[in-house]
């Protein structure tokens, strides 16, 4: 398998496979492709995972795109203005943890699942939902990202406290929990969410510069509706 990703300001990864590899995505991921590529749809491993991929804010079902002949090519599309990170992960053995909506598509050889925060309060109070997900396994997956990417390398016991809708991923080692702003000042005129992810070193974290439903949320206001 080898890709190349095109475009700045709303990207596509576009993947060349060698006959029998087969690429994955949610519902809805694929831009466009060549000759040579069959389709398939399915419940990507059984109920359980299908319910939890849904509770994480992706689609149930997962499409399948396996390449008939050499060379044949798929391409997968970012939703946004932003980036695609592709990741190894034979470089984290132990995975990759995700925020809902960062998974864009992964070879064959990857496995997503439901990955439950370290403490319940994180995921109550967070504001990006209780559910994470994992990635693990041998290939790459690709993340999308809002904006641009930031990439910081946590040694241990380095804190970074982030707005939590900009957090993208982060690898295992990494600890996360979630704190409230302190102070009512801050609260009620800092223009500012309520809480703020804690992550702690060491570990890789990748991060996101924009927040499109944040951006969502305040330029909906400023639209008026004609009548």
């Amino acid at each position: 398998m080898n890709y190349k990703i095109v475009g700045q300001t709303v990207p596509v990864v576009e993947v060349t496979l060698n006959k029998g590899e087969s690429m994955f995505t949610q519902s809805g991921g694929m831009a466009y492709q060549t000759e040579g590529i069959k389709m398939n749809t399915n419940a990507r491993g059984g109920v359980m995972k299908s319910l939890g991929r849904m509770f994480a804010g992706e689609s149930i079902f997962m499409a399948n795109y396996t390449a008939e002949t050499e060379g044949a090519m798929v391409a997968f599309a970012s939703t946004v203005p932003g980036a695609i990170v592709p990741i190894d992960l034979r470089n984290l053995p132990n995975g990759l943890i995700m925020q809902k909506g960062a998974f864009l598509c992964a070879e064959q050889s990857v496995e997503t699942s439901v990955a439950f925060t370290r403490k319940f309060s994180a995921g109550l109070f967070g504001g990006e939902g209780f559910i994470l997900q994992k990635a693990q396994g041998n290939g790459i997956v690709f993340l999308e990202v809002d904006g641009d990417v930031i990439e910081k390398e946590l040694a241990p016991g380095e804190v970074l406290k982030v707005d939590t809708g900009n957090v993208v991923a982060f690898d295992t080692n990494v600890s996360y929990e979630i704190e409230t702003v302190k102070g009512l000042g801050n609260i009620f005129l800092g223009g500012e969410g309520l809480f703020l992810t804690k992550l702690v070193g060491p570990g890789k974290v990748i991060l996101q510069s924009q927040n499109f439903n944040e951006f969502i949320a305040r330029v909906v206001p400023h639209v008026s509706s004609k009548k």
